[in-house]
C-alpha cells in the first residue's frame, strides 16, 4: 500500500421483521470500517460519518419500510392476496484504493412491493493526505474543462451502444444526460473516473444504472498520485 496504512473491515446491520407471526421484512446494510496508523484522523471521520448514516438508515427509512410493510400485510390479507415481503439493502464496493486516494459507492435498493424494486447510488472519493472528500471539478487537469467535456464522451458512448444495438436508452437522451447529470456522481477506477445516472434518468428500468468511464489521459480527467513519503 505504497507505504501507509489504510485497511477496511465490513460491519453489518441485519434482521427480519414479523408482523402477527409472520415475516413481511428484511433488511441487510452493510458498511466500511477503518483503521489506519498512517491517517488515524481521517479513519476516525470516515468510521463516524458511514456508521451514522447506516444507523440513521435503519432508524428512519427502515422503520418507514416496516410501517408501510404491516399496512400492506393488513390489506393484503382482507383481500385474499399474496403477501409480498419488503425489503431493504444496503451494500458498497471499493472501486479505488491506491495513491492516497479512497473511492467507492454505495448501492441501495428498497422493494416495496410490485413488479421491481428500485436502487439508488451514491458515492464518495476521499484524498487521504489531505483529509476532504474529492468532488467532480478536481479531476479536471485543466481550469478550462467543464461538464460539456463529460456529457460529450458521454454521449458518444451511448450513440455507439445504440448503434451496436447493445443497450436501450430514452430518445431524448442528448437532453436527458446534460438534465441529469451530476458531477458529483463519480467513482474512481484504475481505469479511468465512472460517472453514473440513476435508474429511469436516460434509459428504462431494464437498463439499470448507466455507466460510463472516462479513461484518464493528459488533457482531461487526471489519475491521483500519491503524495504520501515515509
Amino acid at each position: 500500500m505504497e507505504g501507509y496504512s489504510f485497511a477496511v473491515k465490513e460491519q453489518v446491520l441485519q434482521q427480519d421483521l414479523y408482523y402477527k407471526g409472520s415475516k413481511v421484512m428484511s433488511y441487510t446494510i452493510k458498511y466500511p470500517e477503518f483503521q489506519s496508523d498512517t491517517f488515524p484522523i481521517l479513519a476516525d471521520k470516515l468510521n463516524l460519518l458511514y456508521r451514522t448514516k447506516a444507523y440513521r438508515y435503519e432508524k428512519s427509512t427502515v422503520s418507514n419500510l416496516y410501517q408501510q410493510a404491516m399496512v400492506e400485510y393488513e390489506y393484503s390479507v382482507k383481500n385474499n392476496f399474496p403477501i409480498r415481503e419488503y425489503e431493504a439493502y444496503v451494500d458498497y464496493t471499493i472501486t479505488y484504493h491506491q495513491n492516497c486516494t479512497l473511492s467507492l459507492y454505495f448501492d441501495q435498493y428498497e422493494y416495496t412491493g410490485g413488479a421491481h424494486g428500485m436502487t439508488t447510488r451514491t458515492s464518495d472519493t476521499w484524498n487521504l493526505q489531505q483529509s476532504r472528500k474529492l468532488e467532480g471539478k478536481d479531476l479536471f487537469l485543466l481550469p478550462k474543462k467543464d461538464i460539456t467535456y463529460i456529457t460529450d464522451i458521454i454521449k458518444q458512448q451511448i450513440a455507439e451502444q445504440i448503434a451496436s444495438g447493445a443497450d436501450i436508452y430514452f430518445e431524448d437522451y442528448t437532453h436527458l444526460v446534460t438534465d441529469y447529470f451530476n458531477p458529483n456522481n463519480f467513482y474512481l477506477t484504475e481505469e479511468g473516473a465512472v460517472f453514473y445516472y440513476q435508474q429511469y434518468d436516460i434509459a428504462p428500468y431494464s437498463s439499470g444504472i448507466r455507466t460510463f468511464l472516462i479513461p484518464y489521459s493528459q488533457e482531461g480527467i487526471a489519475e491521483p498520485r500519491c503524495c504520501y513519503t515515509m
